[in-house]
């Protein structure tokens, strides 16, 4: 039984960094390429870090979180619903716990989900009545309305890179420089004047 939980856990770290490698590689070539200034090899060097980062990141959650998941199992003799959270909340603690840009945006990405699945979980089980009608035009109004305002009155609050985007999509699209930005990137890099 262990020799196949630890073959199990080797499967999954290597699938982990596949799926990793599959989901930031192509985010971080699109964001680098697009905010980030430097030479080739520079932004080569940061796409891969952070597909490393990711992918690592991803493998060591996993088995951080199955292994706690197995090791309860064994200590209690069956499985609970406490054990799943208390594996992932210390798997978090240890893996996603640490403040940089890719936890950032995992953690946010999942927090998103969260929402999502604890407003359906609180109409399911009859917390909140079923809304009358679709709520996601409300939900859609109410982010859009919020981002914007804090983009233009609370900038300094937002992630760094969603005010890179919306620098580039409210800000620099302001300035035109000549026809070349409608067919590429129109900010202009301010360091190749000087």
């Amino acid at each position: 039984m262990f020799m196949y939980g630890s073959i199990c856990l080797c499967t999954k770290c290597s699938t982990l960094h596949i799926y990793g490698a599959k989901i930031r590689a192509p985010h971080a070539l699109v964001m680098t390429f697009l905010f980030k200034n430097g030479s080739l090899k520079d932004k080569l060097q940061a796409i891969a870090q952070a597909t490393y980062m990711h992918a690592r990141n991803l493998a060591c959650f996993v088995f951080t979180y199955k292994g706690l998941l197995a090791l309860q199992h064994y200590l209690k003799g069956r499985n609970s619903q406490v054990h799943s959270f208390l594996a992932a909340f210390v798997g978090g603690w240890l893996v996603f716990g640490e403040n940089n840009h890719i936890n950032s945006q995992i953690n946010m990405y999942l927090l998103s989900r969260i929402l999502f699945g604890l407003s359906r979980l609180a109409v399911e089980k009859g917390y909140i009545p079923e809304p009358k009608r679709d709520p996601f035009p409300i939900f859609g109004a109410l982010v859009w309305g919020i981002v914007l305002w804090l983009f233009e009155y609370h900038r300094h609050t937002l992630q760094p890179s969603l005010q890179s985007s919306m620098t580039y999509l409210y800000d620099d699209s302001s300035i035109w420089h000549d026809i070349t930005d409608f067919l590429v990137y129109n900010k202009r890099n301010t360091s190749a004047g000087k």
